[in-house]
């Protein structure tokens, strides 16, 4: 596949005005109409814009964009999501030669928005160079950025394709077949409240009891396939009060779903054994007590070598001349819901740098490489 099919300053235009729509998580309706206006224009067969809003809380639902293959192939889908990260609302975009970034205070929005203007080259590419291609389906989801949201309520029903490709990565060249399952983890632990200056006796430290247990937790990297952390903690009414309630919020993650399950385990373990252990050695008739409520976040992602899938994108890269490079992941994305479903997915890299940071940034080679890429992964 050449260079000759995409036009770089139509493919720089796309992005520059999908990352100058609005859309954070929750309030994807302005890029979702562009997208289904564009599309219809393009020749879709059909755009269906399911009803997961009633459950993730957005403004619109998710997308499932159909259009018809020119040669009896099997069905192919590529998906990316539609919200961005805060601050993401007044976006401007600054280019500087082939560099793309934000003018103010915001994110870019390249994640995932590079993805898309990448599928929307790919499509016009098809519609103006005849290239034979079997049916095609694009998915753009909601609320990826806070859970995944939009994937899970996703009606996967409505997709016929068995295997696809969701683009959004960071590097070029490279694509995700493994990724980690996660648990969320909220622990409230409460203490009993006392005066701190006139009878601090009678509390007991909601505090002392949290960082007792956090240290003797073993958090950060667990072992080669595992991690945990807790990163938010709240509570406390006054410096004057002994504090009867801490929440902490955190996260076990594994490529393995037992020892996910174990090391999950083994902090809930520890936080009822030091609750435990301070009511053994008191007289008090009040005693603390923890809650811990565990969330399934995403489950593990794994793809074999041997997979329709997989061989595609090799076989693409090998078209192209170009070293595809095969990474497993330490985060999830909404690929690991849609394998979950059965549709088989990978993660293609879409060149996105320094993404969920004002300093995000994307380079027009990089976004012509991805264009190229996808046009030789549909011809195959």
């Amino acid at each position: 596949m050449s260079n000759k099919f995409i036009d770089r300053e139509r493919l720089a235009e796309t992005f520059i005005q999908l990352c100058e729509i609005d859309s954070p998580s929750r309030d994807e309706r302005g890029v979702a109409d562009y997208l289904t206006e564009l599309f219809t224009t393009l020749g879709a067969e059909s755009v269906v814009e399911d009803d997961s809003a009633k459950k993730t809380g957005a403004n619109c639902g998710n997308l499932i964009v159909r259009f018809p293959g020119t040669v009896e192939k099997e069905p192919l889908f590529f998906a990316c999501h539609m919200d961005t990260v805060e601050p993401g609302r007044g976006v401007k975009v600054l280019r500087t030669g082939d560099a793309f970034t934000s003018r103010g205070n915001t994110v870019l929005g390249g994640d995932d928005k590079s993805g898309i203007a990448g599928l929307i080259e790919l499509v016009r590419v098809l519609n103006e160079s005849n290239l034979p291609h079997g049916p095609l389906e694009i998915l753009l989801t909601t609320c990826e950025e806070v859970g995944l949201l939009g994937a899970k309520s996703l009606d996967h029903s409505l997709v016929q394709a068995k295997y696809g490709y969701a683009l959004d990565s960071t590097g070029i060249d490279r694509v995700i077949v493994g990724a980690p399952a996660a648990n969320r983890l909220k622990v409230e632990v409460h203490g009993i409240a006392a005066h701190a200056g006139l009878n601090p006796e009678q509390g007991v430290s909601a505090f002392c009891l949290a960082a007792r247990a956090i240290a003797d937790l073993r958090l950060g990297r667990l072992d080669e396939q595992s991690t945990a952390n807790f990163g938010l903690i709240h509570g406390g009414v006054a410096t004057n009060i002994v504090p009867d309630l801490i929440t902490m919020e955190g996260e076990v993650r594994s490529h393995s779903p037992e020892k996910l399950e174990a090391y999950t385990k083994e902090i809930e373990t520890t936080f009822r054994n030091v609750v435990r252990g301070w009511s053994a050695q008191s007289r008090n008739s009040r005693q603390p007590s923890v809650e811990i409520t565990v969330e399934k976040e995403y489950p593990v992602m794994r793809l074999e070598d041997d997979e329709p899938v997989i061989g595609r994108v090799q076989q693409a890269g090998d078209a192209l001349g170009r070293e595809i490079v095969f990474q497993v992941a330490g985060g999830g994305s909404d690929a690991n819901i849609f394998n979950s479903y059965g549709l088989r997915t990978a993660i293609i890299a879409t060149g996105m740098d320094k993404v969920h940071t004002t300093d995000e940034c994307l380079d027009l080679k990089d976004l012509t490489s991805l264009t190229e890429l996808l046009l030789a992964v549909v011809s195959v």
